[in-house]
């Protein structure tokens, strides 16, 4: 009999094990048994308890398996009940270069775009938001130099970053998430006047002089918001940072594709994994009759993925809920969790962490964090 039965369950191991390597599920693509998930099935009575953990956050799909395998595994062992646990441990994946872990961080998911004014910032905060909202322990990181807006988007900033011995930060904590930005530094309307060396140079220094481990928990995901473009910034992404994907914005429009198409072409030649296309104002959502229209064209992601052999992970509305929360500091996915621009982003959460897993292999634990004494 398989370990993870209890003895009264001899006789219906078999059936039950087969029972769970059928679920089926869009973000899995092993079943539970191959994947490791199903860790204990025992019968106490009439009662029965099942304990899944699974390597990357599962949240949206528990109801989905649950309502799928409750009344056939209580006709098969003849219980009247069925108590679920249902738990995630964030595994660490392999990253995309031989640079060793940052310190508190298990995993390094990059959002990019080929040029600005696709919502890649919008992005990038509410998909950090729905992977903290599905579970996971998230950070950000704002890698633009230049144009750092996640102390606006986060509802933050004016709030600076502290150090415990005069050699490293300590994040600010904002919406759930542990989050550093240049914009944190320096004074609101004061450009950073820097060439692309100093430029690379002070995200390297932010990204590894940020105690991102904090309360004793490394960071499941550390989001990084990138600049636009395909200069130093992202050439430092890709060479000096153990980024474990990178996640690619753009427009239906073919002047973001264009572009967006070279972020691809970039990645794939520093050898960093792309996750996959996330499609932004892919319709525009009347705030007053409710009516869609694509005003920047429609099927540009869908050729772009064909072309590249990526996966479309998600669409999103253009819509002046979203406009109004990020210059509010009050994101979407938390101020409006009910919503359908919260939902699509939720839904975009659990496939990028599942593709992130699927895409590469798991490495060992590793010491993620230190004590400063």
């Amino acid at each position: 009999m398989t370990p993870y039965f209890s003895a009264n369950l001899s006789q219906q191991s078999a059936a039950i094990e087969t029972l769970f390597s059928q679920f089926p599920h869009p973000d899995l693509k092993e079943n539970l048994i191959a994947l490791g998930a199903l860790k204990k099935v025992e019968k106490a009575g009439d009662k029965l308890a099942v304990t899944l953990t699974f390597p990357f956050p599962f949240k949206l799909g528990e109801n989905t398996l649950k309502t799928a395998l409750t009344a056939p595994l209580l006709a098969l062992t003849e219980c009247t009940a069925v108590k679920w646990h249902i738990h995630s441990a964030i595994a660490t994946l392999k990253r995309a270069n031989p640079m060793p872990a940052v310190k508190g961080v298990k995993n390094i998911i990059a959002v990019t775009s080929g040029k600005g004014g696709v919502g890649k910032s919008t992005i990038a905060v509410n998909l950090a938001l729905a992977l903290k909202a599905i579970g996971a322990n998230v950070g950000m990181l704002d890698a633009d130099i230049y144009g750092p807006s996640l102390p606006l988007m986060l509802g933050a900033k004016d709030q600076r970053p502290t150090s415990p011995d005069n050699k490293h930060m300590t994040p600010i904590h904002a919406q759930g998430l542990w989050v550093n930005s240049i914009g944190f530094l320096m004074a609101e309307d004061n450009a950073m006047v820097w060439r692309g060396p100093m430029a690379s140079s002070a995200l390297l220094q932010m990204l590894n002089e940020t105690l991102w481990a904090q309360n004793g928990e490394s960071l499941d995901y550390l989001v990084i918001d990138m600049p636009p473009g395909t200069g130093d910034i992202q050439l430092t992404l890709a060479q000096q940072i153990p980024v474990t994907g990178a996640i690619i914005v753009t427009t239906p429009q073919d002047v973001a594709l264009l572009d967006a198409m070279k972020g691809v072409q970039m990645f794939e030649k520093s050898n960093v994994p792309v996750l996959g296309i996330v499609e932004n104002m892919a319709l525009h959502i009347c705030s007053n009759c409710g009516h869609a229209e694509p005003i920047f064209g429609t099927g540009g992601a869908l050729k772009m993925a064909e072309k590249y052999q990526l996966p479309i992970l998600s669409q999103h509305a253009l819509h002046i809920n979203l406009r109004e929360d990020m210059d509010a500091g009050t994101p979407t996915v938390t101020h409006r969790p009910t919503s359908a621009q919260a939902q699509a982003f939720l839904t975009l959460a659990q496939r990028v962490a599942a593709e992130l897993y699927w895409q590469g292999s798991v490495i060992p634990d590793e010491i993620l964090f230190t004590e400063i004494k």
